[in-house]
């Protein structure tokens, strides 16, 4: 199936709610999941999406560690996709980002010591 590009400019905030852990492919050997162009372990993170009054919780895929991604964090979202799937009469929508970093901190802020 087509993956559909989301507009992450139309989200008023994008805030890290579930920290990232790398994704297991295999449960019974804890194989972890690789992403096959770079093959570099795949992470799941959990995003909160504000719009307006509404915000919803999804995990987004993403090839490598997203570092310094914390929870409660804002974060920035590079090349948002979502892709439907279906499979032996499940199905759902996958969400998967080329990056997610942290936003830079505001003019100002005084360091690392500035969000302790």
């Amino acid at each position: 199936m087509a993956s559909l590009p989301i507009d992450t400019a139309k989200f008023t905030g994008i805030i890290c709610a579930v920290p990232p852990a790398p994704r297991v492919a295999n449960r019974e050997t804890g194989q972890l999941r690789v992403d096959r162009e770079t093959g570099k372990t795949m992470y799941q993170v959990g995003l909160c999406l504000m719009a307006g009054s509404s915000a919803d919780v999804v995990n987004v895929s993403v090839a490598g560690e997203p570092a310094g991604v914390q929870l409660g964090m804002p974060v920035a979202v590079r090349d948002l996709v979502a892709t439907p799937w279906e499979n032996e009469g499940r199905h759902g929508i996958a969400f998967r980002a080329a990056e997610i970093r942290p936003l830079s901190a505001p003019a100002g802020a005084a360091g690392k010591g500035a969000a302790q």
